[in-house]
C-alpha cells in the first residue's frame, strides 16, 4: 500500500467510526422507545462533538506540535485546558441551551451537581486524548515503516541490477576468448559459435533483465554455454553434464547458475593434467538443486584478469536478497576438488 493509498485508507475509517457513532441514536428503537426527536438528537450531538473537538485538536495540533517535540509537562497542560474548556461549555449548553426538558429547574445543589459532571466526565474526555494519541502514533510508525521498506526494496533492486552488470561483462569476456581461441583451429565452428554467443548475449542482455524467467530458458541457456565451453577444452579434460531433457516452466531469477558453471570450466581445467567437470541440476517436486564439482585449479591473479573472483560472492549475495530462507548454498575445495551445492525452495510456502 503506498503513502497516498494508506492515508486515504485512514481517512475512510475516521469518517466511518464516527458515522457509526453519530447514526445509533436513530437506528436503536424499540417501543418503549421510539425515534429521538430533532431536539433529542441535537442535546445527543453535543457529547460526540465535544469529543471530536478533543481528538482532532490533538491530533492535528498538540502531539504534532508538543508531545512529538518532547515538550510533554506542555502536552499535558494544554489537554487540561482543552477538557476543561470543552466540558465547561457542554455543561453550559446542557443547562442553558439545549436541557432535557424546555424548562429550565433550579439546581438544588449548583456546586455539589457541576463538580460531580466535571470528575465523572473527565475520565471519558482523557480517554479520548490517550486515544487520538495512540492512533496518532500508529499512524506515524506505520508510514515511516512503509517508507523505510519502499526504500528498502529500491536499494535491493539497485544493488541487484549492479550485480547483474558486474555479471554480463565477465560472462562475455570468458566466452569472446574462447571463440577468439576457435578462430585460429576452425573458421566454420567459430562462425557456429558466433551464431550461438549472439543467441546467448539476447538472453543475458534482455530476458534476464526480468525478475523471473522459465526454469526451460535458464536451462537451454546453460546448456549453450557448456556446448561453447567444450570446444577449446584439451581431449584430457572430462565433462559430465546432467540437466533436464524436458524442464518446467517453473518461474526462477535469471542467471543463478552461470556464476557456478563458469568457475568450474575457469578453474577446473589444466592444460597438461587430467582434469574433470561434473554440472548436475535438476529439480524434485518444489526444490531445485544444482551441484558442481571440478578438479582443483585456481588461477592466479596474473593468470586471471576477467574478474571470475566476484562470481560466487556474487551469487551468495543475490540469493540472499531474492530467495532468503528458502536456499542452502554450500561450497569449498578439498583434496584438490572444488564441490558447489546450491538447493532452493521454489516455493513461498
Amino acid at each position: 500500500m503506498t503513502a497516498s493509498q494508506s492515508k486515504y485508507a485512514g481517512w475512510i475509517i475516521h469518517l466511518t467510526v464516527w458515522a457509526v457513532i453519530l447514526g445509533m441514536p436513530l437506528f436503536v428503537t424499540n417501543p418503549d422507545r421510539p425515534l429521538m426527536t430533532g431536539r433529542q438528537y441535537a442535546h445527543f450531538l453535543l457529547v460526540p462533538i465535544s469529543f471530536m473537538i478533543v481528538f482532532y485538536t490533538n491530533y492535528f495540533l498538540l502531539i504534532g506540535r508538543e508531545l512529538s517535540s518532547r515538550h510533554i509537562s506542555r502536552y499535558l497542560l494544554y489537554n487540561l485546558l482543552l477538557v476543561g474548556v470543552v466540558m465547561l461549555g457542554v455543561h453550559l449548553c446542557f443547562r442553558y441551551v439545549l436541557p432535557p426538558n424546555n424548562a429550565h429547574p433550579p439546581m438544588v445543589r449548583p456546586w455539589q451537581d457541576t463538580v460531580r459532571f466535571f470528575g465523572g466526565n473527565a475520565i471519558l474526555y482523557l480517554l479520548v486524548v490517550g486515544v487520538s494519541v495512540a492512533i496518532r502514533m500508529t499512524g506515524g510508525w506505520y508510514r515511516a515503516e512503509t517508507a523505510r521498506q519502499e526504500l528498502e526494496h529500491r536499494r535491493t533492486e539497485a544493488e541487484l541490477q549492479n550485480l547483474k552488470s558486474q555479471l554480463n561483462p565477465h560472462f562475455l569476456f570468458n566466452t569472446l576468448n574462447n571463440i577468439y581461441s576457435l578462430i585460429q583451429l576452425d573458421t566454420s565452428r567459430a562462425q557456429q559459435a558466433v551464431l550461438d554467443l549472439s543467441r546467448m548475449l539476447r538472453y543475458v542482455l534482455y530476458d534476464s533483465s526480468r525478475k523471473e524467467v522459465p526454469l526451460a530458458e535458464e536451462i537451454a541457456f546453460l546448456n549453450d554455454y557448456i556446448e561453447l565451453m567444450r570446444i577449446r577444452l584439451p581431449r584430457h579434460v572430462r565433462v559430465y553434464v546432467s540437466l533436464p531433457e524436458t524442464p518446467s516452466e517453473t518461474p526462477i531469477a535469471p542467471l543463478l547458475f552461470i556464476s557456478l558453471v563458469e568457475n568450474a570450466f575457469k578453474h577446473g581445467v589444466s592444460n597438461d593434467k587430467p582434469s574433470h567437470i561434473v554440472i548436475d541440476l535438476h529439480e524434485i517436486d518444489s526444490q531445485l538443486i544444482c551441484r558442481i564439482e571440478n578438479s582443483c585449479f585456481p588461477k592466479t591473479a596474473e593468470s586471471d584478469r576477467s574478474g571470475s573472483g566476484i562470481g560466487l560472492q556474487n551469487l551468495s549475495r543475490r540469493l540472499e536478497m531474492i530467495y532468503p530462507g528458502r536456499y542452502t548454498f554450500e561450497y569449498g575445495s578439498a583434496d584438490d576438488v572444488f564441490r558447489a551445492l546450491l538447493c532452493i525452495n521454489l516455493s513461498e510456502s
